[in-house]
């Protein structure tokens, strides 16, 4: 056992062992120390390892500098006494078929939620795991434009409406009025009285609209999964209402469903 960091004479464990207790390490302080001692090992194995664990700081390191940067327009504004900074961002304005679905995130600046980004180059699985992170640690409110309200409206004035409709939603949550909201886009909400900003790109630069990204991304998704069972034809599990070659080809064979967006040209009545 190395007496200065309570750890066990890794010379006397095999290289599986040696593999089986490094798994299970967080990155802390004492990681730098266990990776220089295995460094320190004849075996190429254990040399390995450390290499690993090696790229595993890294990578921590990088998404730590990641969410550091996504968080200097919310840093910037919380020092000029901006306190209730909302996150706005929506999915579904290009599919062909069900809502457009709005979010509405107030990350809570003690508590950082790391890996967040804009919910289109996240995996499935890693989205859904933030999903699952942001509902539990930020304050959360959804809205959305049904497929009608788009060709009522358009898809512009349709993603105003879900987006008012989740700012709507997430009020309850919160102990005082939004300060600012921060919308991803070059537009911001026609006909509120509350401060906004319009922010391009702002799911990839900025973590409350990321974080805003990734649940109205999931979300979205459950719903049209769900049409899915009851419109087979379409293959919306798949093609998630988007025009793909196959989603077409369907749109000719069946005509379209009710949730289909009729006033999109692709769309047959």
């Amino acid at each position: 056992m190395n007496k200065n960091l309570n750890l066990p004479n890794f010379s006397q464990l095999t290289i599986k062992e040696v593999k089986s207790f490094t798994s299970e390490l967080e990155i802390d302080k004492q990681l730098p120390a266990i990776i220089k001692i295995l460094n320190q090992d004849s075996r190429k194995g254990v040399q390995k390892i450390a290499a690993r664990l090696e790229r595993k700081i890294t990578k921590k390191k990088a998404v730590i500098e990641k969410w550091n940067k996504m968080n200097e327009v919310e840093a910037e504004l919380q020092a000029n006494g901006y306190q209730m900074i909302v996150g706005l961002d929506e999915a579904g304005r290009g599919p062909l078929a069900g809502p457009v679905v709005a979010a509405a995130v107030v990350l809570n600046p003690e508590v950082k939620i790391y890996g967040l980004d804009d919910s289109k180059k996240l995996s499935r699985q890693k989205r859904e795991n933030l999903f699952a992170q942001i509902q539990a640690k930020a304050k959360v409110g959804v809205g959305q434009a049904s497929s009608g309200e788009i060709d009522k409206y358009n898809i512009r004035e349709a993603t105003f409406v879900a987006m008012k409709r989740a700012v709507k939603d997430l009020l309850p949550e919160l102990e005082s009025n939004p300060d600012i909201l921060l919308v991803d886009g070059n537009a911001v909400i026609p006909d509120l009285t509350v401060e906004q900003r319009s922010i391009i790109d702002g799911d990839a630069d900025v973590n409350a609209i990321a974080a805003a990204s990734i649940i109205a991304k999931v979300t979205r998704d459950n719903i049209i999964f769900k049409y899915a069972e009851k419109f087979p034809q379409y293959n919306f599990k798949s093609n998630k209402g988007y025009g793909t070659a196959e989603h077409i080809a369907a749109l000719e064979k069946h005509g379209s469903s009710p949730i289909h967006r009729k006033s999109f040209g692709r769309v047959p009545e």
